[in-house]
């Protein structure tokens, strides 16, 4: 059976709930799921009562937005105890400046004769936290733009005209902080980082040095070459495989989760997962 690491609620930006989520997962045949919603772990314990329910296994996760030298990277997380005070704090703080960061985007927008309020993106993104996708779709609300795309084209993307740049962890800080609350880190969908995986031959020394433990190496963009390839690094460096869909839900039209031929992600990666987790447990 094939599992789906990477997936996003409405907690973060996302259109489904966890327990939604859940049972779009058990509808795949799926056997275990992590939901690793943006900057926060808000959705995990709905998550974790549906899958007792429904017979879904679910993998506390996160998905963290650092920097290593000025370059943007995504680092998953697993397995954290998200209760730690430290961790917590953390996440509050990333949380802040998002928010901090939507305030300065709508004034901009209003600065450049766009009708649009926070009441307004509030209610565009429910009950999770607010984001980039969100004010994208107030914008093709408005009829400023066609497309979500077209809304991250001209307003939202760096250089864009409303951009405003937000707060992020190195990926040292980010990669300590899930170590300290007992988790595992992992460097999310590396197609993204370089489309050709040739950065990855200076970046991962560096993030195995910090502590990564993983690397995604299934996911719907990176084919069979593009896999081979970042095996071999993943054998190179000591890094367990993982993979999943990075399911949004409706915000990406036609996109599945993993197991349904968009992706195939192995249940035995779950288990080198535990025997790392397990292993770093027992250092400490």
């Amino acid at each position: 059976m094939s599992l789906d690491l990477h997936m996003h609620s409405w907690f973060s930006d996302g259109t489904k709930s966890p327990r939604e989520l859940v049972q779009l997962a058990v509808n795949s045949g799926l056997s275990a799921i992590a939901i690793t919603d943006h900057d926060t772990m808000a959705g995990i314990e709905e998550a974790i009562a549906a899958g007792g329910e429904l017979g879904v296994e679910i993998v506390p996760g996160i998905e963290l937005s650092v920097v290593q030298k000025r370059k943007p990277l995504h680092i998953l997380g697993y397995f954290m105890d998200s209760a730690g005070a430290k961790f917590s704090t953390a996440l509050k703080i990333l949380q802040e400046e998002r928010d901090n960061r939507n305030t300065k985007i709508i004034s901009k927008l209003q600065k450049l004769g766009v009708n649009a309020s926070i009441d307004e993106l509030k209610e565009i993104s429910g009950p999770g936290q607010t984001g980039r996708p969100h004010i994208a779709k107030l914008l093709v609300n408005h009829g400023c733009v066609r497309s979500m795309q077209q809304a991250f084209d001209e307003y939202l993307k760096k250089d864009g005209r409303a951009y405003v740049s937000r707060f992020a962890y190195s990926a040292e800080d980010a990669i300590s902080l899930i170590k300290d609350a007992g988790g595992l880190s992992v460097l999310a969908h590396p197609i993204q980082v370089d489309k050709s995986l040739n950065y990855l031959t200076t970046l991962l020394p560096v993030l195995r040095h910090y502590g990564l433990d993983g690397i995604e190496t299934y996911y719907p963009t990176q084919k069979k070459g593009m896999r081979k390839r970042i095996r071999r690094f993943a054998e190179e460096y000591g890094l367990f495989l993982t993979g999943g869909s990075d399911y949004h839900g409706d915000i990406r039209p036609g996109t599945r989760l993993a197991g349904s031929g968009n992706v195939y992600v192995s249940s035995s990666l779950l288990d080198n997962m535990k025997a790392c987790l397990k292993k770093q447990n027992s250092k400490d």
